[in-house]
């Protein structure tokens, strides 16, 4: 099985990206069986699936050939270059085999997609999701497991449920999620800041915090910031989870990006949390698409009732039938081969985004920008410029480039102090832009 899913990966990986023009021949059956070291029965399965997805078409006696794909360059002229978009790469989105559990779906759960569901989520899932959660380390009962739409919802519920330590008061990375600071604006939150650097956030001046502010949450991404790019170290996790129970102040750990961790060793701060104070939130839009709106919470037992009764007048409950297609599309190992395969892909473009900037910038970074490499490179990563007027220029520049960049002003407070970050993300730039668009982006700062 490991060898047909390394395979039939590399393959698509390769058709959807540049490695193949349309019409070209891909290798005979017998030489993708020596690259591979696996049976020429292996081959052939891999090469109908890929048949089956409309990648390829094979011509009697001459061989396999790719397909014409969706969402290629039309107007090369004027095609975008856009490091803005957060959203998954459509070109590597397994089309027929979530069809193919929607279908399942509709036909397995026909009765239940008719009655209303319960607040906390499509029991089935609940339990499929307990044994998805241990693979993160995160270990709990099954009550304490939520689905929800999304992490944006989990964020909306926990900024309004009362928490056993009775404060108001939420403490956020600064720059984070842009859409959390704007929920927190619109509804008039009380909210402080604490500047999160490539390298974390000063831990003594989170205790200060913690120990002075009153503060009833912490939100934090632990590993692959956006729009940053850093991931804590061992110890800053650990001692996260250890000032969470000394001062009373529950963490809200947003694990969004969990699937693209490399270090098998890497755990989550839930993980390190002996007093219960972390709430884990996990979701699923970076790495299927962000329409199934399937989020995963893990509460401590002092919040679940709270959160199951916001929940319920919230939304009665999430969407049953993305909720069973989830579940099927769990079960049935599709989502494993997915998630390696994204991990390989965006592992390839971190890398190359690094690299790329190094090689542009390296040892000439003058005056108008810095760059710090982050310990753990994910696929976001930032320019620091001289001032906010030169960014909005450099913005302005590159559009007529026909290039998307943008700052990162809407990750912060209005009360903090933004810093003029140019953020650069690549989930859905193909490696071949990343590396000409990294070069105009750096030729145009100066």
């Amino acid at each position: 099985m490991y060898k047909y899913a390394e395979l039939i990966n590399d393959l698509e990986l390769q058709i959807s990206g540049d490695a193949y023009k349309e019409g070209d021949r891909l290798p005979s059956i017998r030489e993708l069986s020596k690259r591979y070291d696996c049976s020429k029965s292996t081959v052939i399965r891999a090469l109908e699936e890929l048949q089956d997805k409309h990648l390829i078409y094979a011509a009697p006696k001459s061989g396999y050939y790719v397909m014409k794909r969706s969402g290629k360059k039309q107007n090369p002229g004027n095609r975008w270059i856009d490091f803005t978009a957060a959203a998954p790469d459509p070109d590597i989105f397994p089309y027929l085999d979530f069809q193919h559990c929607i279908n399942k779906a509709i036909d397995m759960y026909r009765n239940d997609l008719f009655i209303y569901g319960t607040p906390q989520g499509l029991p089935s899932l609940i339990r499929e999701m307990q044994r998805q959660l241990a693979s993160y380390q995160v270990f709990t009962d099954q009550r304490g497991i939520f689905i929800t739409s999304g992490v944006q919802q989990s964020l909306g519920l926990l900024a309004r449920i009362p928490f056993p330590n009775g404060r108001h008061r939420v403490l956020v990375e600064q720059p984070c999620y842009p859409l959390l600071m704007e929920y927190l604006r619109t509804y008039g939150m009380e909210a402080e800041g604490i500047r999160r650097s490539g390298d974390g956030i000063d831990l003594d001046e989170l205790e200060r915090m913690f120990k002075t502010r009153e503060i009833k949450w912490f939100y934090t991404v632990p590993r692959f910031h956006n729009p940053l790019g850093g991931s804590y170290n061992r110890s800053q996790k650990k001692a996260i989870a250890r000032l969470a129970a000394q001062y009373d102040v529950y963490i809200i750990e947003d694990d969004y990006m969990a699937d693209l961790e490399q270090d098998a060793k890497e755990d989550p701060i839930y993980a390190y949390d002996d007093s219960a104070h972390v709430v884990y939130l996990k979701s699923y839009s970076k790495i299927i698409f962000p329409g199934l709106r399937i989020g995963v919470a893990v509460l401590p037992d002092a919040l679940r009732n709270d959160f199951n009764q916001y929940k319920k007048l919230s939304d009665i409950d999430s969407s049953m039938l993305s909720q069973a297609a989830l579940e099927l599309y769990l079960k049935s190992g599709m989502f494993e081969r997915h998630r390696k395969k994204m991990r390989s892909c965006y592992g390839r473009r971190s890398a190359l985004l690094h690299e790329t900037i190094m090689l542009h910038a390296g040892s000439t970074q003058s005056s108008h920008f810095t760059y710090q490499p982050a310990r753990q490179r994910g696929v976001h990563t930032y320019l620091k410029l001289g001032d906010a007027a030169r960014a909005r220029q450099v913005i302005q520049r590159l559009q007529k480039k026909f290039i998307r960049v943008e700052t990162a002003d809407a990750g912060y407070l209005d009360s903090f102090v933004k810093e003029p970050l140019l953020k650069l993300n690549v989930s859905s730039v193909k490696e071949p832009d990343i590396e000409s668009g990294i070069e105009q982006v750096i030729r145009e700062i100066g």
